[in-house]
């Protein structure tokens, strides 16, 4: 199938398709006409990338672990987080994924640091969950 076709079938767009191709995470054959093209292996392994990335992962950090996508099975991606017992398989991607959740643990702890600190100058609670409806009532009246 062709890029759109694939890109369609794997829940991207085209430019994310070709983006993940120079990123190194797929590689499409070419036609004699030099269209690009792809199969059903294509789109399984591209459904992964985007589920993977949608759960937080960087584009750096499926590339860490891309030789495992071929070895997914068709249930896809919640089989390569789970521990194999004396299978080294999943060690990589289960290590890159919780380096990225202790990334994130830490932006989440620095931004409500500072959205505590910004609430405190304008005299809200600290509380995140009152953040978004206090700032919609100031909108609102102001």
């Amino acid at each position: 199938m062709r890029i759109g076709d694939a890109a369609a079938a794997a829940g991207l767009t085209p430019r994310a398709l070709r983006y993940y191709e120079q990123q190194g995470l797929v590689t499409a054959r070419r036609m004699p006409s030099g269209h690009r093209e792809y199969d059903a292996e294509d789109v399984r392994r591209l459904r992964a990338v985007r589920e993977l990335r949608e759960a937080g992962l960087t584009v750096g950090d499926v590339r860490a672990f891309a030789h495992l996508l071929e070895s997914l099975p068709p249930e896809g991606v919640p089989d390569l987080f789970v521990q194999d017992a004396g299978s080294g398989r999943c060690a990589a991607a289960e290590a890159v994924a919780r380096r990225r959740l202790a990334e994130l643990d830490g932006h989440i702890a620095r931004l409500s640091r500072l959205r505590s600190r910004l609430a405190a100058r304008l005299g809200e609670p600290g509380d995140p969950g009152n953040g978004a409806a206090s700032a919609e009532g100031r909108a609102v009246r102001g």
